[in-house]
């Protein structure tokens, strides 16, 4: 009798959960699959409406020591407006809406500690948050896989 073959006689019950927790993914698990990326190297996280917009490893590794931000005002965006900016000791960088919404959040620590940027930009280096007008704009950013194929290709 194979290994799988006799969990799945021992513990029906856990295995039949586990099936249905991969087959109806909890809210964390969701979460996971609900970043998308921008070929200007922004991440999007949808969470209820609200996208949380930041910018990706891959940018932060290419511009080095980031020592200011700029960052955006709370108003109404459209997709593709430039809503702040980044400076590293090597470039600056705009950052640009990735979605149409409104700004109803920026993250005030980054005036105080723009390395966090290099630190934990994808995590609490957000840049600012945005209420989403139209959540089909959305579907059309870059996958996890489709944003390190364009990265690989790029460079």
């Amino acid at each position: 009798m194979s290994l799988s073959a006799f969990s799945a006689r021992l513990f029906p019950t856990m295995r039949q959960q586990a099936v249905a927790r991969l087959a109806a993914p909890s809210s964390t698990f969701a979460r996971f699959y609900t970043t998308k990326y921008t070929q200007e190297h922004e991440w999007v996280k949808i969470e209820d409406g609200v996208a949380t917009v930041g910018i990706t490893n891959h940018a932060q590794e290419a511009l080095g020591e980031i020592v200011f931000v700029e960052a955006a005002e709370l108003k109404d965006i459209e997709k593709g407006e430039t809503i702040g900016s980044v400076e590293s000791v090597k470039a600056a960088s705009d950052i640009y809406a990735p979605i149409t919404g409104t700004v109803i959040e920026v993250n005030q620590v980054l005036g105080d500690e723009p390395g966090l940027l290099n630190t934990a930009c994808e995590t609490d280096g957000w840049l600012c948050k945005i209420q989403v007008k139209d959540q089909s704009e959305f579907n059309e950013l870059l996958s996890a896989e489709d944003y390190a194929r364009f990265c690989e290709e790029s460079h």
